[in-house]
This record gives structure tokens, sequence and C-alpha cells, in this order.
């Protein structure tokens, strides 16, 4: 081989390996059905995604808002967490222990990028994820499905959380199926989310409207936040690359972006599972949380 070809392929495969390594990310909630994969493509100044065709199985769970799963046709038009009780048990040391389980067929680099979302928790929270054991009657099964989704809340035996190999294997997204795990649902699905998102149904793929309800949801004393992990982007189930989601009442805000959890979000996992031990019985609203919360999150934000 010529010193000529050998320069022009090498150069061939760093241009390559360089387009790889600087693939723009989708934010949660972009390319949403499981269907989509990320590319460097851009319009509207958003990272978009290209269509492949993702093979679901009879065996896979009906998903409700691209990543949630549900047991069954009847779960599309209620909440399966808040009917059932679904946080997990906190034990006698103030922590919440969550066994899981990450299947082999993850690398050892994927393994750490999802130890990483799991392992988080425990900086800003009373949530302690650990390996199962034998003797666990619930844990989380982490898995390579066909796409990102998980159940909301402890479900019971056995519960799957699928990250895909292909996709779902970002900080961003780890955390937020790992939120869905502990009895979050997204942020555009909060019971005052019109008085801060306006959604355009006209702008939604047929048949997917059921994924822009809205549920009585415990917001645990916070606001609306754009930059929530839990927010999906403004495209959206877009049938015609058209926002489906837009901030009111100024249009412009950013949403839908964030690569990991916001301070809200942090807030209200803590105030749910009572994580500041110095006021754990107290309400938010008391002087003595909020500076406890305050605390938390300054830490978590140093």
């Amino acid at each position: 081989m010529s010193v000529f070809r050998f320069s022009a392929l090498a150069v061939l495969l760093l241009s390559a390996y360089c387009w790889a390594d600087s693939e723009v990310r989708p934010p949660p909630g972009l390319c949403l059905n499981n269907s989509y994969t990320p590319v460097t493509t851009t319009i509207h100044s958003q990272t978009l995604c290209h269509e492949i065709k993702v093979i679901r199985s009879n065996d896979d769970p009906i998903l409700i808002e691209g990543d949630i799963a549900v047991d069954s046709e009847m779960e599309k038009n209620a909440d399966p967490c808040t009917s059932r009780g679904c946080k997990w048990g906190k034990y006698t040391d103030g922590k919440v222990y969550i066994p899981y389980y990450i299947a082999s067929h993850f690398s050892s680099r994927e393994k750490a990028i999802i130890t990483r979302g799991l392992e988080s928790f425990s900086s800003f929270s009373c949530i302690r994820f650990r390996p199962s054991r034998s003797s666990d009657r619930d844990w989380l099964s982490i898995e390579s499905q066909n796409g990102c989704y998980s159940f909301v809340g402890r479900r019971g035996g056995k519960q799957v959380v699928s990250l895909a190999r292909r996709g779902c294997l970002y900080h961003g997204t780890v955390q937020h199926e790992l939120l869905h795990a502990l009895g979050f649902n997204h942020e555009q699905t909060r019971s005052d989310r019109d008085n801060h998102i306006r959604v355009l149904l006209q702008n939604v793929q047929s048949g997917m409207e059921h994924n822009f309800r809205k549920i009585a949801t415990l917001n645990q004393g916070t606001p609306y936040d754009y930059n929530s992990v839990m927010q999906y982007h403004k495209y959206a189930f877009s049938k015609n690359n058209q926002p489906t989601m837009l901030p009111i009442p100024n249009a412009n805000v950013s949403f839908g972006n964030a690569k990991e959890m916001s301070r809200n979000d942090i807030a209200r996992l803590n105030t749910l599972y009572g994580c500041c031990e110095c006021c754990q019985y107290q309400r938010i609203y008391t002087p003595a949380y909020s500076a406890c919360l305050e605390f938390v999150l300054n830490s978590a934000f140093a």
C-alpha cells in the first residue's frame, strides 16, 4: 500500500472516529417512540432523530408517554403508581435501599455509565441502590430491551428498567428512568402544567394524544421546572417537525435539555422519601425543612 493511500485511509478512519465521538446526545424525551436514534442533523437549532425500525415483541410491556411501562391498556388513563402506593420502603437507619441487577449483556463501559447513574442518588438523597441478593423479594433488573423505559414506582418482584445499548446509555437518561422507578412521572403531565406549557395536539402523531394527559401529581411544593430531567422536549411525538409543546407565557424559553437531575428534581425526591434526617417528620413548608433541604441542594451543586 502506498504512503498516500495509507495516509488517506488513516484520515478517513480518524474522521469517522471524531464524528462518532462528537455526536450530539438527544435530551430525554426527544427520541420518544423507542424507534429513533440520535444524529447530528439540526432543524430549528435542535438535535433531531432519524427513524429506525425497532421490532417489539409480544412480551414487551405497553408503553405510554414513550418510556413508562404499564401492565394493561386500562392503565393508560390512570396513573399506575398512585393507585397502588408505590414508594420503596425506608429502613431504620433512614435510608431507602433498592436492590438492582445489571444484565451481563452490557459491556464494562456500559455498566460504568449505569453504575454512575445509580450511585449519583446517594450523593444528594437517602436513596441507596445496591446489588441484589438471592433473598431480595423486589429488585430492579436493568436490561437492554427495546428502548428506554421503566414502570412507575415499586411494582413487586423483578421489575425491568430497560436501557437499550443503542440510544439510552447517557447519565441523564439513566437518572430519568430510575426516577420513574422511584415513583415520578414526567414534568409535562403535572396537574398545573397548563399554567406553564401549551400542548399543541394538532402537531401530535395520531394515536399518541394520550401521552399528553395530565395527572393529579403530588408536586412536593416545588414549581414547574423546565430544566427537570423529567421534562420532555418540545418536539416530543411530533408528526410534522413542529413543536408539540410550547412554554407560556414566553414561547422562547428553552426546555427539555437537561443532562442530569435539577435542583427541583432533587428537592422532590428528598421530600417524597423524607430524606432530610433533621426534619423528616415535618412538612416542606416549615423553616427547619427548608433549611435542611437547602443544605442538601447546595451540597449537591457545590
